[in-house]
């Protein structure tokens, strides 16, 4: 599996927790557009990303070139998706993650679970 870091904040800190919670990925950090870009071309498998609204600068390219579909907000300021809707939403075909860079320990260790 190969996951991409794009998004807006916290890259390193991501990069970091993905490496220990998803040991077996390939991960790489790119620009928000580079890692939208390489998921759409089938490069790679996972698009990760965070900022301060969870959804803004951590998903605003991946919406544009994946599709609304595609992409989901697992956290923004004030509430972060259960176990269970994040299991759902990777069910369901996402493959873009956006979450608030305070919770990007908490987002990636529960994404672990279900990829």
């Amino acid at each position: 599996m190969k996951i991409v870091i794009g998004g807006a904040m916290f890259k390193d800190e991501i990069k970091k927790y993905v490496q220990q919670y998803i040991p077996q990925a390939e991960v790489e950090i790119k620009s928000d557009i580079d890692a939208a870009m390489a998921v759409k071309a089938n490069q790679a498998d996972i698009y990760l990303g965070a900022c301060d609204t969870g959804a803004g600068g951590s998903l605003g390219m991946a919406i544009a070139l994946l599709g609304a579909d595609k992409c989901k907000t697992l956290a923004m300021p004030g509430r972060v998706l259960s176990d269970e809707e994040i299991e759902q939403a990777v069910k369901d075909g996402v493959v873009a993650f956006g979450f608030t860079h305070q919770t990007s320990e908490h987002i990636i260790k529960t994404l672990a679970k279900y990829l």
